[in-house]
């Protein structure tokens, strides 16, 4: 089991990252809520890891503190729920709203989350309720809707940023049209591949 790693981030292309530790580069898939967290390319991060085992593949999914990693886990025991789906749930909102959103029995604004239906939704409210009682507020990073985000660079026009925007909702689980639809939505001349990811999940809610 790896459970967390230390290391060199080498690479960035939401929602998977490249870090190298002790010479070697583990792929890490991350929700984005944890992504806009992330230190610069050539920095040193640490994450803690969930890996999975399939037939066809061998994944590992990154966190950014030990509490996040849980909730992820706790949403795979829930029934219909895999990785993939529990990464686009947290990319889609943090860990705090999630569990906001459970003990509030919201499940209208979980419906609006990529392969999340009405059944789904309300599955989830039911089965997570008592696993997340006593899970405190104090326990999360709060999620900052003023977040750091590095600037774009000057290498960087915004039509490959929203490229890669939708790239990434793609990989969560949204729809093209959808996701092309958000990106265009909030897309300035001036905005950075994460802060499109950003403002676009957030206009989906």
């Amino acid at each position: 089991m790896i459970g967390r790693l230390n290391g060199i981030l080498v690479e960035k292309q939401a929602p998977e990252i490249l870090l190298e530790a002790g010479g070697v580069g583990y792929e890490v898939q991350m929700p984005m809520t944890c992504f806009y967290d992330l230190p610069n390319v050539g920095e040193n991060a640490i994450i803690y890891t969930h890996f999975v085992v399939r037939e066809d593949a061998q994944l590992l999914f990154g966190f950014n503190n030990k509490t996040e990693r849980a909730l992820f886990r706790e949403l795979l025991k829930a029934n219909g729920v895999g990785p993939k789906l529990g990464l686009a749930i947290l990319s889609g909102m943090s860990a705090q709203q999630f569990v906001n959103c459970v003990s509030n029995e919201d499940a209208t604004t979980l419906v609006k989350l990529p392969g999340v239906g009405k059944k789904t939704a309300e599955r989830l409210v039911l089965e997570m309720k008592d696993r997340l009682k006593n899970w405190g507020n104090d326990l999360f990073t709060p999620y900052s809707d003023s977040a750091v985000i590095e600037p774009v660079s000057d290498a960087i026009i915004a039509n490959n940023a929203a490229d890669d925007a939708v790239s990434a909702l793609l990989a969560l689980g949204y729809k093209l049209p959808q996701a092309q639809k958000a990106v265009k939505s909030v897309s300035k001349p001036d905005m950075s591949t994460e802060v499109l990811i950003k403002e676009s999940l957030k206009s989906m809610l």
